[in-house]
């Protein structure tokens, strides 16, 4: 699985490219597309040019396995399919956009709220830390991508990617933590007296412990539970 960060680009220059990904501006994805097709997320799109066709995942009448029911149910972020040939541009909040390539055999775990963009040889799956829901207010959904291709990814400011290993296990802010190999499975860590001081659960009273062999990545910024979208 991915155990370092060398995947990883975060150029400030905007000149960053892998495959068809390129970073507009460190904000700004752009990707192009010639026939083929990519999954965004839902209302990332802020400009595009050529022919390109936009469909909901939601609506989809098949090919969209086990996300699909998740999403209807709101369970999780809604996904949009633009295919079609032409430049696509994306961004989320003016969030800074980092560039992953995945290959066969790796996998990377990626909370909800981060997921940019993914192109068709990338496989998925969603689901809740649903430990982490009876903890605190809300809960941590997470992608699991896999396969091989290219991932896109939204922080606020600069990711700071932590390295994990067996004799020095990494503990996080769940609401501060964006992706980590796909290798690492996280506990959770409960301080109690931490807990009963702030009286509400918080990054410093509940942390996710990482062992193992991998990597963790972390933003400087707590984002609060993804909302789920409703399917009006």
């Amino acid at each position: 699985m991915i155990k370092d960060i060398s995947d990883m680009i975060s150029n400030d220059d905007g000149n960053s490219k892998r495959g068809f990904f390129s970073l507009q501006s460190r904000r700004i994805l752009r990707v192009e597309l010639h026939k083929q097709f990519v999954w965004t997320k839902m209302g990332s799109m802020i400009a595009y040019n050529g022919n390109i066709s936009f469909t909901r995942e939601g609506i989809l009448n098949g090919g969209v396995g086990n996300l699909l029911k998740k999403v209807v149910s709101n369970e999780g972020a809604a996904l949009t399919k633009a295919e079609g040939s032409g430049s696509l541009f994306l961004a989320d909040y003016g969030k800074k956009v980092s560039l992953f390539n995945v290959q066969e055999g790796e996998s990377l775990i990626v909370n909800g709220n981060n997921l940019l963009a993914f192109d068709k040889g990338i496989e998925w799956d969603i689901n809740i830390m649903k430990k982490l829901s009876t903890m605190m207010a809300g809960g941590l959904f997470n992608i699991t991508l896999s396969g091989s291709g290219l991932i896109a990814l939204t922080t606020y400011d600069a990711p700071l990617p932590l390295k994990v290993t067996a004799d020095a296990p990494v503990y996080t802010d769940p609401q501060a933590t964006v992706a980590w190999s796909g290798s690492l499975n996280p506990e959770f860590k409960t301080d109690i007296q931490l807990k009963s001081l702030f009286g509400r659960g918080s990054g410093e009273s509940i942390q996710l412990c990482f062992k193992g062999d991998g990597f963790v990545m972390v933003q400087p910024f707590e984002e609060g539970p993804q909302i789920p979208t409703t399917n009006e």
